[in-house]
């Protein structure tokens, strides 16, 4: 009688149903912390634009939070476990998709590193004109600035699904057993691991600096 939305339900009245209802009902039966995720799903769900594989990936993992934490309270009734394998499927699915992705972009990505050692082999052999022209771009300094940063990270993350691909393929003929832990490498993984990189060359100039 006092639902804010009555049956029978939409995914989008239900995800309605959740924030409204949040803090008095479900807040007590999961983490609070998870009204994150049903906002996330929310926006996203209903943007009414089409999605890229990141923010596929996003819904997926936020979609198997919410299912796990429901389902220490209750499997209700076979249900949620269902919906749980069915979720975890389309991971899996969409891992494999961005994998060969991966793989048909090998070349380019090669092309584009090979690319950039030779422009800065180039800049190298011309300073004085690079001194010039730095002086002529200067009122667009910044856009260069951040086009250079996106091209740099757009290099990086090719090296490292690269790489990725080849230790997973690496693994798998050295030991098939292997290939699940390998293939739980995460961009995101890479990322943490270039900022301890970035801090330890930071530390290495400061030093000769000093």
């Amino acid at each position: 009688q006092i639902l804010y939305l009555k049956p029978p339900w939409t995914l989008a009245n239900l995800l309605k149903c959740y924030k409204k209802h949040w803090m008095a009902v479900f807040g007590y039966v999961v983490p609070r912390s998870l009204l994150s995720t049903i906002e996330c799903l929310s926006k996203h769900l209903y943007a009414d634009k089409p999605f890229d594989s990141s923010t596929v990936r996003v819904l997926l993992q936020e979609s198997k939070k919410l299912l796990h934490a429901f389902s220490c309270r209750s499997d209700y009734n076979g249900v949620l476990p269902q919906a749980y394998a069915e979720v975890v499927k389309l991971c899996e699915t969409l891992g494999g998709v961005r994998a060969a992705l991966v793989e048909q972009d090998l070349s380019e990505d090669i092309m584009v590193l090979s690319e950039n050692a030779a422009c800065e082999k180039m800049e190298a052999t011309m300073p004085n004109l690079q001194s010039t022209e730095e002086k002529e771009l200067q009122p667009s300094f910044h856009v260069a600035q951040e086009n250079r940063h996106q091209e740099i990270w757009s290099v990086l993350e090719g090296v490292w699904n690269t790489m990725n691909l080849y230790s997973i393929e690496l693994f798998q003929k050295l030991d098939p057993s292997a290939v699940t832990m390998a293939g739980k490498a995460s961009f995101e993984e890479a990322f943490l691991g270039l900022q301890k990189l970035l801090a330890a060359v930071k530390d290495i100039r400061e030093g000769i600096g000093r």
